[in-house]
């Protein structure tokens, strides 16, 4: 390691510790000591972690409809699949060209709910050109992906 990398990192380290320490815990202006101590303890009673920014612990599981799931892929799957995030609900589509069509488009869809229920799903179409396809395209598919969803729930009981 050269005298010069050395040195630029000491000096970055440096920097962040004194820009740590610039956190002081003074009081502000019109504030006693006392009044300063109250709210920070109150602060960090009410904030527990940093989970709680991303909307839950690190071991609780977020629920997505399998039948919706199911579902989503089946109808569109004239799409080349990206990428699947069965935790979170996300399916991500390439470009594809649907069955009797010249267009080719992508999709990407959020299961929000374990519900199977027209509010737990979200679906977003885009053409080659980036554009968002018009409303009822879209409410097509989310149609036909919740018509499918529900034909699998009824095969799954009658099994």
């Amino acid at each position: 390691m050269t005298l010069h990398k050395m040195m630029t990192r000491t000096l970055a380290g440096l920097l962040c510790f004194g820009l740590a320490a610039c956190g002081g815990g003074k009081a502000p202006r019109g504030q006693t000591p006392q009044e300063f101590n109250n709210d920070v303890k109150a602060a960090e009673s009410s904030s527990s972690s940093i989970w709680d920014l991303f909307g839950g612990t690190p071991d609780q599981k977020v629920q997505v409809n399998r039948y919706l799931w199911n579902a989503s892929l089946d109808v569109l799957e004239f799409l080349p699949v990206q990428s699947v995030d069965p935790f979170t609900g996300v399916i991500v589509t390439g470009y594809g060209t649907p069955p009797g069509s010249g267009r080719s488009y992508r999709a990407t869809v959020h299961i929000k709910d374990p519900a199977l229920d027209a509010r737990s799903l979200n679906v977003s179409l885009q053409t080659k050109g980036g554009r968002p396809v018009d409303a009822a395209t879209t409410r097509a598919v989310e149609d036909a992906i919740l018509s499918r969803a529900r034909q699998l729930r009824i095969a799954d009981k009658n099994l």
